[in-house]
Parts: structure tokens; C-alpha cells; sequence
């Protein structure tokens, strides 16, 4: 099957990208002496994260954990739910370590270390924990100066728990768009890091593990003295944001939305395409970065990119394509006449996949592999 007998709008994984993808991070974190634990959230899918396996992750990482049963029954047992644990969640989450997982969970509160705790207690398990640290003010977790760091990993200890160590994501490193910038939040996020895990030690706690992770500090980092394990994910694909972050180019994008030119606005120098924001997302996270890329940068099927082409606007099921380029516009109807197929880099592979059921796998002109992704929670 080749890309113009795909129906559209449909997801295409480019699977030699994917591969230079997998290989450059896991080159980078052997060379780093850290144990590497991919975040499998961005493909939910076993076929891509036992490529990552497959190059020397060790373990992965979840945010669901619809994805740590999905994934264990596919094969992985060291499972980290890198979410602090909701209650009602529990013994859920219990129920996979009773099985065999070797899971680990992540509190960053009091309340949420005692809901942990009673849940153990009363399916007669001691649970695998971690505490979240803050290391850049970006969403959650405690601060590193903080005695609630402490107090929280004594009072794990105590009522029963393996408190493995600390997990921290530098998430503000999105934000960053030059290498020097995105140096200086890795070694943040390191530093803080180490100095959490320090702490703990210091109260007798035991602090075997220090997490750390995003995609743009893995591969900025220059050295992680300290560090254990690093988690990533987005890498496997990246995307526009990404490479807005300067840590890849437009031609290490693995991931894409295969669309049809359904019509023309010639008067608005619009093209019309089968791909809305149901295909590629509402997320526009190039909005804030230097180069606005509306709701995804436009190729031709090959997957080159059309220099200027974005998709500029999206209702649910149309996309609108304009170009910012003088003159790119004329003759828009015989440019790209109807039936004509593109291709769409997304603004955020996590968000785009999310709009799919499965993955159209490319590999040189062959796309007739189809690999199936979850969703749920």
C-alpha cells in the first residue's frame, strides 16, 4: 500500500526518522552513564516502545494508568506512573503490583502520601514510591528548600512504604529557544535534583533513585553527575515546538497527518484539506514560541516541507492552508489541485497522536503497515 491509497486525514509514522530518533537519545544517555526510561504517553503504542526497548531504555514511564496495564500485559513490568496518585486510583495502581509490575508511584503531598499508604495497608502491599520535587516552578511537586520534603518521605517510611527517591521534569524548558538557555535549565534541573535526594539521605531516608526528564534537558544536558535515570518522551517523534526549542530540525519529525486538498478559496489564498482540528489538535504551541506555525507546518506527500505553508486556520473536519510567502499564493488550484495529498508536522506529537486510533508505519514508499495506539485513562 502506498501513501495515496491511505484514506485521510491519517497518522504516518516516517519510520527511519523515528529509528534516528530512538538511536540519537539513547546514544546521548549511554554516553551520560544514566539509565534511560522512556515516557511512553506520546505513541501509547507497544510497537514503537519496543523499538526504545529494543536501542537500551531501561523500564518506562506513564501518565495513565490505562497505559502502565496496557503496557504491562504487552510485556513491561518496570512501570514508573509518573503522576501524583488521585485517591480513587490507588488501589488500582496497587492491583497492577499485585500482579507482578514493579511499579512505581509519585506523591508530592501529605495527603496524597496517606492515601497511598492506607490503600497499601489494606490490600497488604508496601508500596514503591517517589517523591516529586520542584525544580523550576513549571506545575507540580515540592520545593527542594522545603522541610514538607522530609516530612513526606518520614512519613512514607514509616507507615510502610519504599521510598525509592526523587522525580523531577523541567517543563519550563519548552519555553527555551536557544541551546545555551536550554543548558542552563538542564543543569537546574540536575543540581535541584541532586540536592533533594541529598536531603532525604541526610534524614536517613533512603534515596536510591534521582529522575529527571524532558525532552529538550535530556538532550542538552552535558553532564549528570548525580542523576540515575532520565525520562523522556516527545523525542521519539518531536515536533514543532520542538524544534522551536532548537533541539531538532524540521527533518527529524517522524510524525505527521497524511490530508487531501478538498477545495480552493482563491480569493483568500486559502487551500481547503480534509484534516481539521480533529485530525491535528487545537494545540498551538508554536503561538508562543518565535515562529508561529498555526495548526501544523504544510509538506508534499514525500514529506518535504512547502516553505511558508502552515495550516492557518482549522474547524473540525477542514483545515485551512495559507503560505506567508509573496506571491506563493497565485495559481493556488493548479499548485495544488483537488486530490492532491500533503503531509502536516504537527505542533505537538503527544496531542496530534492522541486524535487517532493507530499509526500508518512509512517506510521508504511502503506504507502497509498499520500499528495499533490506546487511548483512555
Amino acid at each position: 500500500m502506498q501513501l495515496d491509497e491511505l484514506d485521510t486525514p491519517c497518522l504516518v509514522i516516517d519510520e527511519a526518522r523515528m529509528q534516528h530518533n530512538i538511536a540519537r537519545m539513547q546514544r546521548h544517555m549511554d554516553a551520560l552513564g544514566v539509565s534511560f526510561r522512556p515516557h511512553v504517553k506520546t505513541s501509547k503504542c507497544l510497537d514503537v516502545v519496543r523499538q526504545q526497548r529494543d536501542a537500551g531504555a531501561r523500564g518506562i514511564t506513564v501518565s495513565t494508568l490505562k497505559e502502565a496495564e496496557e503496557f504491562f500485559d504487552g510485556g513491561f513490568d518496570d512501570i514508573f506512573y509518573a503522576v501524583a496518585m488521585a485517591p480513587n486510583k490507588v488501589q488500582r495502581a496497587l492491583a497492577l503490583q499485585a500482579r507482578g509490575c514493579k511499579l512505581r508511584l509519585v506523591v508530592d503531598s501529605l495527603a496524597g502520601a496517606e492515601a497511598v499508604l492506607a490503600a497499601g495497608a489494606q490490600a497488604g502491599i508496601r508500596p514503591r514510591v517517589l517523591i516529586e520535587v520542584d525544580v523550576d516552578g513549571h506545575r507540580a511537586g515540592v520545593h527542594v528548600e522545603s522541610p514538607l520534603l522530609v516530612e513526606i518521605g518520614t512519613r512514607l517510611q514509616s507507615g510502610g512504604a519504599d521510598v525509592l527517591g526523587v522525580m523531577s521534569h523541567a517543563g519550563s524548558s519548552y519555553a527555551c529557544s536557544t541551546s545555551a538557555a536550554l543548558l542552563r535549565i538542564a543543569e537546574q534541573e540536575r543540581a535541584r535534583s541532586v540536592l533533594a535526594a541529598g536531603y532525604l539521605r541526610a534524614a536517613g531516608l533512603r534515596c536510591e533513585v534521582v529522575s529527571v526528564g524532558s525532552t529538550p534537558t535530556a538532550l542538552s544536558a552535558q553532564q549528570l553527575d548525580g542523576v540515575t535515570e532520565v525520562r523522556a518522551g516527545v523525542y521519539v517523534f518531536f515536533d514543532l515546538v520542538m524544534a522551536g526549542t532548537t533541539v531538532c530540525g524540521l527533518d527529524e519529525i517522524a510524525l505527521s497527518v497524511l490530508t487531501t486538498v478538498i477545495g480552493h478559496q482563491p480569493e483568500r489564498g486559502w487551500i481547503m484539506i480534509d484534516a481539521g482540528w480533529m485530525a491535528l489538535s487545537r494545540d498551538r504551541g508554536t503561538q508562543e514560541q518565535a515562529v508561529d506555525r498555526g495548526y501544523g507546518m504544510v509538506c508534499d506527500a514525500p514529506g518535504t516541507v512547502l516553505d511558508g505553508w502552515t495550516v492557518s486556520g482549522a474547524n473540525q473536519e477542514h483545515g485551512m492552508v495559507a503560505c506567508t510567502r509573496a506571491g506563493a499564493q497565485d495559481d493556488i488550484e493548479k499548485v495544488f489541485p483537488i486530490g492532491t495529498r500533503l503531509r502536516i508536522l504537527p505542533n505537538h506529537a503527544c496531542a496530534t497522536a492522541a486524535q487517532h486510533g493507530s499509526y500508518h508505519v512509512l517506510r521508504g514508499a511502503d506504507a502497509s503497515r498499520n500499528w495499533p495506539r490506546f487511548t483512555g485513562w
